[in-house]
């Protein structure tokens, strides 16, 4: 038995599902009526297209095809998959219903045992530090999948003013394979770090316990993804979200042995086209070493796993390649993951 420290644990491969319908900037434009125009829906929100579901692209559903697809690009066989770690969206199918569970029986992967994990946005950056200590810790345990959908867009009510940080809002699948002692695409360190003084600040207001649905609210539930406590959110977030992320980078750059000048590729989720470059000036980047999301939009937490598989396709991670995956959640959450591809 190999001592834990001797254990590395490498990325098998991927897979994205994305749905066949678009929305694009003109038509977010007029959504807002006229509040914003097509112009700056492209210039400053940095959306020129985004994804919009299908009648078949429930939220379990998109995350079975991304499985899937990532079982059919890595000629994986789901029996030999022992855990699945579901990062779909609690908005899904239908509720109280494990999509873990329906996404094990969707591939066949009759061996394994399958939890549902939620950190919204950041939920793909938290699953790969649980499924790669999960994978150190317990001898049983060789390979996870990491797999979900995301379609919060439903939600965005796009007169709502403050709402336009979430314009973005997009829809698809995404999967992601760990495997114990795969010697490539090693998974060297993980920060995450959150603020709960955050936690009600965002959210969906309508269709809970504290304001359930009645016969006269369904219509504005089903659009009441909000700021619920606006100022509070945007004053916090100006006054420590950039610290908190640069902590989280430079920790796992820390545990992964190496630097700031070692990262070759900026793997971050879609925010606005200031904060990307921003990001990467901070990080002393230059544009060609990420990939811009502007014609898919935020598909959430999948965001991470569709930018890594652009930078593949695209010749931007290469072997040796240094890879830093970022993401930002409401609640609020931040996280790191840094990957040695190759």
């Amino acid at each position: 038995m190999a001592c834990k420290n001797e254990i590395n644990v490498g990325i098998v491969g991927t897979g994205v599902y994305l749905p066949q319908n678009v929305m694009t900037a003109k038509e977010i434009s007029e959504a807002t009526k006229g509040v914003w125009t097509e112009e700056a829906v492209i210039a400053k929100l940095g959306i020129k297209t985004k994804f919009l579901p299908g009648e078949d692209d429930g939220t379990q559903e998109m995350g079975a095809k991304a499985a899937k697809i990532c079982l059919e690009n890595t000629n994986f066989d789901p029996k030999d998959i022992d855990v699945i770690l579901c990062i779909g969206e609690e908005w899904k199918e239908y509720p109280l219903t494990t999509s873990a569970c329906y996404i094990q029986d969707a591939i066949g992967a009759v061996n394994a045992w399958g939890i549902d994990v939620q950190n919204r946005c950041c939920t793909c950056v938290s699953a790969m530090k649980m499924a790669r200590d999960m994978l150190v810790a317990d001898d049983e345990i060789n390979t996870v999948l990491i797999c979900g959908g995301y379609r919060n867009g439903d939600f965005v009510d796009y007169t709502d003013r403050n709402m336009s940080m979430m314009f973005n809002l997009s829809a698809g699948g995404g999967a992601i394979l760990l495997q114990k002692n795969y010697g490539k695409n090693l998974l060297l360190g993980s920060k995450i770090m959150s603020d709960g003084s955050l936690a009600r600040t965002a959210g969906v207001e309508i269709g809970g316990i504290n304001k359930p649905f009645t016969k006269d609210n369904i219509e504005e539930g089903y659009k009441s993804l909000r700021l619920m406590q606006a100022q509070k959110m945007k004053d916090r977030l100006n006054e420590v979200s950039m610290p908190n992320w640069h902590h989280c980078i430079d920790e796992s750059l820390r545990q992964a042995n190496l630097t700031r000048a070692d990262i070759d590729y900026l793997d971050i989720l879609h925010i606005k086209r200031s904060g990307h470059n921003g990001m990467l000036a901070d990080l002393g980047l230059t544009e060609d070493q990420s990939i811009y999301l502007e014609d898919y939009g935020h598909i959430g937490q999948i965001d991470q796993i569709l930018s890594l598989e652009l930078g593949l396709k695209q010749g931007k991670i290469k072997d040796g390649s240094v890879v830093c995956m970022i993401a930002a959640g409401i609640g609020y959450v931040w996280s790191a993951n840094i990957i040695r591809w190759g």
